[in-house]
């Protein structure tokens, strides 16, 4: 009889890990269920070759933007809203959808579905694009009996994150812009301009001004030591990337990144809007707090903010309230705290964990514009001060070539 390994939720919330005896991988769910586990993972235990098997179709498995994330999210939830059943509905996606990431990841969720598996479990295996919070999220859907309104609350929230994602990067398009305009003006002066202008100065004795003269020094340096400034800096690159391979080394930056001025309120804020965005969908899916706060550490890519919501976890493990742990813990803004109290002395914890979300929501708007609108200023005058120079040199180059050539011809 094959062995099957699972992942599963027990009742209490807990992610347990095991392994059972069954025929089929039907019957492997029913077991679970038996044991009034909720499967989040179910796999055969098979043979070497089988295993490379599956390694590589889960190489072919596709993925999943985080704009074709949400539009898949928002279609199934409106196509189970209107009265089909899951496996309608994936039938549809997969026939009737243009972009090919869509049709293969609906197609391989409803083969998994029809092999018996649940569709939490169906998702995960399709794609990887659909994480642990995505599919506990779907996981608590299927158990409340709610999954069209958890996929529809999934893809608000995606979709509010990744507006302001978007407003981020467009943000510093920009100010990148700037900066390659201006790299470019320098590297046309002191590679074109000025030999050209050195030239001419040179056939009427006259020499160029001190500021043309302090550029070309520059140029020069630059030009030997080219060699050495690229190896110095893949070498620092090179360091710098090791150590953040290390555990000490990327604490100690995602750490420093937010005392980086401008960028790290932003970077602070960012994370507060999304850790109460999904705390609270998890809340109000019906996500015990504990298992809850554990899928949010695995979603976390700041270490910091991991190590900080890990000893959340500990403190509400042993019995402290939310609210309790966040204090203790440090690193939290005391305003969370002081919301997530008034939600646990009312009872309606997730109503203020998402009115939280709301307002972190708006102060990182509000904080990315405001970089933007500094950004730009500084930007502007600091190429008006590099233009402003090179025309200087270009303009005085001129009059003492002028002046030369008068003296030669008097």
């Amino acid at each position: 009889m094959p062995q099957f390994t699972y992942q599963a939720l027990a009742p209490d919330g807990r992610t347990v890990h095991g392994g059972l005896d069954a025929a089929t991988r039907s019957e492997a769910y029913r077991e679970l269920q038996a044991r009034r586990l909720s499967p989040l993972e179910v796999k055969e235990a098979a043979a070497s070759a089988a295993a490379a098997a599956e390694a590589a179709a889960a190489a072919r498995a596709p993925r999943l933007s985080r704009a074709k994330l949400i539009f898949f999210t928002s279609e199934l939830a409106d196509l189970l809203e209107s009265g089909l059943p899951v496996q309608q509905a994936l039938t549809v996606m997969a026939e009737k959808q243009q972009d090919p990431a869509i049709r293969q990841a609906s197609a391989r969720t409803r083969l998994h579905l029809q092999d018996g598996e649940t569709l939490a479990a169906s998702f995960r295996q399709a794609s990887p694009s659909f994480d642990d919070l995505y599919t506990s999220l779907v996981a608590a859907g299927e158990a409340s009996g709610s999954l069209a309104g958890v996929l529809q609350r999934m893809a608000a929230s995606m979709a509010q994150l990744h507006e302001l994602q978007k407003k981020f990067t467009q943000a510093m398009v920009y100010p990148a812009f700037m900066i390659g305009a201006c790299a470019l003006l320098m590297a046309v002066f002191a590679l074109v301009l000025v030999p050209q202008l050195t030239g001419l100065l040179a056939k009427t004795g006259q020499s160029l001004p001190a500021v043309a003269r302090g550029l070309l020094a520059f140029s020069a340096f630059f030009t030997e030591h080219f060699v050495t400034l690229l190896v110095s800096t893949a070498v620092a690159a090179a360091l710098f990337r090791g150590l953040l391979a290390t555990t000490a080394g990327r604490l100690w930056w995602d750490r420093a990144k937010l005392r980086i001025p401008l960028v790290g309120p932003i970077v602070d804020t960012r994370f507060h809007a999304t850790f109460t965005q999904a705390l609270g969908n998890l809340v109000t899916n019906g996500v015990p707090l504990l298992s809850a706060l554990r899928l949010l550490v695995r979603g976390t890519a700041n270490r910091f903010f991991r190590a900080r919501l890990n000893d959340v976890i500990e403190s509400v493990g042993s019995g402290e309230t939310l609210s309790t742990s966040l204090r203790r813990a440090g690193g939290f803004q005391p305003l969370l705290s002081d919301i997530v109290a008034v939600g646990e002395q009312t009872g309606q914890l997730s109503r203020s964990l998402q009115k939280a979300s709301g307002r972190y929501d708006r102060e990182l708007d509000s904080r990315i514009r405001r970089l933007t609108s500094l950004v730009s200023p500084v930007i502007i005058i600091f190429l008006a001060v590099v233009v402003t120079i090179v025309a200087y040199c270009i303009v005085a180059s001129i009059f003492s070539a002028i002046s030369g050539i008068r003296a030669k011809s008097g």
